[in-house]
């Protein structure tokens, strides 16, 4: 069985992991956080601004193409990268977050049914479906099939999803996909700290090209997030790369990074760009305020992106109000960019060994503005 290339270059005293992998589609630094581009594009942006900011790895979301109609436009355009006309990595979620977290399903041992939440089409998602629809789709990564549950829900039904989920990744594991497509195991187990480690030994017994640590951001907050990464990642095997899925504010990813989680994805950068909120060095601004109505400034003075090096506040400001989607776009390039720079300043804080005390210096740099906002 061919097995992804995982390279671990350093490890900080704090346990914090520099490494890379490889696909068919190029090389990946880690720790890295990967941009959602969910039903095959990612809002606002072109492939050419992703790729200017530094972006190695886009992820796509299963449920969202699932659709007859999206499979199809898929296949005549020649397969995923084609249709993202992104020639990088690409990974897939399984779409096991996104189908529990609607309303009107019905979960059975064989799989789940749903209504497509934008047409109403009934559709039926199964291990075996999700592998079906990933394989055609030519990602780079696939996710296998799972069962997220929601925060809060209790032990019992969290056991009987977490035994669904093992079950589930056997047969994903069975499936044949494409020759260049390696697949992840996810670990359930919601918040408890005995099924986190019993489902991190049953999914790690079954010979998955990666691990990733599901059934967070579901409410449970930071707190119980950080407990529940700091139960699991440790059990999951060193020679593989470790997923926390659908994290994203950079407390989060600083808490995981030193945790030894290497990569991450989440809305947050984009779908905040959308409605103007922008993060710098020094915390996050909305762009929109009347403080920035002359603020001739860039939005990081220490930004050297697209957007921080030709439009300031005041102007980016006007184009909101103005609802141009031009504004959409310069926010996204640089809430986008300021993630993959942090990502470059841990991985460089890792080689130093130094990463701790990196955390420290930015969070306190990243929190000057709601300290200043609150005196």
């Amino acid at each position: 069985m061919r097995e992804i290339h995982f390279k671990i270059h350093t490890v900080d005293p704090c346990g914090a992991r520099r490494g890379q992998f490889t696909t068919a589609h190029g090389t990946v630094q880690t720790p890295a956080f990967m941009i959602v581009g969910t039903a095959g594009y990612v809002r606002s942006t072109t492939p050419k601004d992703l790729d200017e900011t530094g972006t190695q790895i886009l992820v796509a979301n299963t449920y969202h193409l699932s659709s007859a109609e999206r499979l199809s436009t898929v296949k005549r355009a020649g397969g995923l990268h084609k249709l993202m006309a992104w020639n990088k990595t690409i990974l897939t979620d399984s779409g096991g977050f996104q189908v529990f977290s609607l309303p009107g399903k019905t979960v059975t041992d064989e799989g789940v049914s749903f209504s497509f939440k934008e047409n109403g089409e009934r559709l039926f998602l199964s291990p075996e479906r999700s592998m079906e629809i990933q394989r055609d789709l030519g990602a780079d990564i696939v996710m296998a099939f799972d069962e997220c549950v929601e925060y809060p829900a209790e032990k019992k039904y969290v056991w009987e999803s977490m035994q669904r989920t093992k079950i589930w990744a056997e047969i994903c594991r069975e499936f044949k996909l494409q020759d260049h497509q390696f697949l992840f195991g996810i670990v359930q187990g919601g918040v408890y700290p005995d099924l986190r480690r019993q489902s991190a030994r049953d999914i790690t017994a079954i010979p998955f090209d990666g691990f990733a640590i599901g059934g967070v951001s579901v409410g449970e907050g930071y707190d119980l997030m950080t407990s529940v990464v700091s139960t699991t990642a440790p059990m999951l095997p060193a020679n593989k790369p470790k997923y926390l899925m659908g994290v994203g504010f950079p407390e989060d990813i600083f808490s995981a990074v030193s945790l030894g989680i290497d990569m991450f994805d989440c809305i947050i950068p984009t779908r905040l760009a959308r409605v103007g909120t922008l993060f710098t060095r020094i915390g996050k601004i909305r762009i929109m305020d009347k403080c920035f109505m002359k603020d001739q400034y860039p939005i990081d003075t220490n930004c050297k992106c697209y957007t921080c090096r030709n439009y300031s506040r005041m102007v980016l400001r006007y184009l909101f109000f103005a609802r141009d989607g031009l504004a959409e776009t310069l926010a996204t390039i640089h809430n986008v960019t300021f993630y993959q720079d942090l990502m470059i300043d841990i991985q460089s804080a890792i080689e130093q060994g130094n990463l701790i005390e990196f955390q420290e210096s930015w969070l306190k740099k990243y929190r000057k503005r709601t300290t200043q906002r609150t005196k």
